[in-house]
């Protein structure tokens, strides 16, 4: 199991200071990696900040966490310019990079824009708009001509510092979720609740995973990751779920569960490993 921090980037979370403190405060007490949602927050009147930017951020203050969304709804985002900021991202931290995908749960930020907020139109446009970014990140020559994307004739430059490409994290708990998982790298999965209870069960959780593996056709390496609340010193909730199929616990932090100071010290304790 590899233990790492999501962080909630609302209100005084969402502050790039806060992160950042935060996210040093994660390396130095061994945690390995550091996450962050993904939302416009603003459009429910809610404070927030832009993950890629923090991302930056956290790259040049660290140099040992992997740095991920968890996860960026890439049919509100261009592909062509996302794996731009992909590659920056990875060659800024010196490989450190992992992209959490998915439609994107709040049809407002999309609907309020003037964006398609339709879930089967949203998952045709992820469909294909990840497989334009497979082929932008890996280097490779791409000739696109889709339904929703066109790419004519173009190759990205420079490479991404991982390769073939960073890993792909797919979201959401729908059997076509699950059926978009097996295609990529992981799977990522909220647990909890905002009240800091668990709601997935490690025995949903294994059932979930056997309906991934099951559909898998490559034996690469896949991880699956759930985020979660635990108390300092406690281990045992995180290997229940390591023993259900997890491979990462992602420690939740966010403004209902208590204050920055409050959520600072769970860092500073450390994984409970």
């Amino acid at each position: 199991m590899h233990y790492a921090i999501e962080i909630v980037p609302f209100g005084e979370f969402g502050e790039p200071q806060v992160v950042l403190r935060l996210a040093q405060a994660a390396e130095a007490a061994g945690w390995e990696g550091l996450f962050l949602w993904d939302h416009l927050a603003y459009v429910f009147g809610w404070p927030g900040a832009d993950p890629w930017v923090l991302l930056s951020a956290v790259a040049a203050t660290t140099s040992r966490l992997k740095l991920g969304v968890d996860v960026t709804p890439l049919p509100r985002r261009r592909p062509q310019v996302l794996a731009h900021t992909l590659v920056t991202l990875d060659r800024l931290s010196q490989g450190r990079v992992i992209f959490g995908a998915g439609l994107g749960g709040t049809n407002k930020e999309f609907e309020i824009f003037g964006e398609p907020a339709d879930i089967k139109r949203r998952a045709a446009m992820l469909d294909e708009g990840l497989d334009l970014l497979d082929g932008l990140l890996r280097g490779e020559k791409v000739d696109h001509q889709g339904s929703y994307y066109t790419a004519k004739g173009v190759t990205m430059t420079p490479l991404p510092i991982q390769q073939p490409r960073p890993p792909i994290w797919i979201g959401g708990e729908s059997m076509a979720a699950l059926r978009r998982a097996a295609r990529w790298d992981g799977w990522v999965i909220c647990g909890a609740n905002m009240e800091g209870q668990m709601e997935k069960s490690p025995e949903w959780l294994a059932e979930q995973v056997a309906v991934i593996r099951s559909q898998r056709t490559s034996s690469d390496p896949f991880e699956v990751a759930i985020n979660g609340v635990s108390a300092s010193g406690d281990s045992t909730l995180p290997q229940t779920y390591a023993a259900a199929g997890a491979t990462w616990w992602l420690e939740c932090l966010f403004g209902m569960r208590g204050s920055v100071e409050e959520m600072l010290r769970r860092v500073e304790a450390g994984p409970s490993r």
